[in-house]
């Protein structure tokens, strides 16, 4: 937010040295701290008082709700892609070994075993 380095805060405490002394010093201090706490805290007061009025909460919910949602479908839709690739190479492997077997009258079955 503010673009101010170590030389620019050394000039501004010893400038606040001279111009409060060191007797006042330590009182200042400990009230600009608890200034700075009383305003931290009523803005986050306030946040969280806009934040109800929102309804954030509901709305991170839902997000997280909707999020879960796309995961699960997602994942279905990865299963049943696996599902139909595991169909397919055992309809070829099938496919193959069906035409093996017209090729070769060995690999059949004899009609004779069959029969007895």
């Amino acid at each position: 937010m503010f673009d101010i380095g170590f030389s620019e805060l050394l000039i501004i405490a010893v400038i606040t040295l001279i111009v409060m002394g060191p007797e006042r010093l330590p009182e200042t201090v400990r009230t600009i701290s608890l200034w700075l706490g009383r305003m931290k805290q009523m803005f986050s007061s306030a946040r969280r008082e806009l934040e109800n009025e929102v309804g954030m909460d509901e709305i991170r919910r839902q997000l997280h709700n909707e999020k879960i949602l796309r995961d699960l479908n997602d994942s279905k839709e990865q299963f049943e892609a696996s599902i139909k690739e595991t169909k397919d190479e055992i309809k070829t492997t099938l496919a193959e070994t069906e035409a093996e077997l017209a090729l070769d009258p060995s690999l059949k079955p004899s009609q004779e075993k069959q029969d007895d």
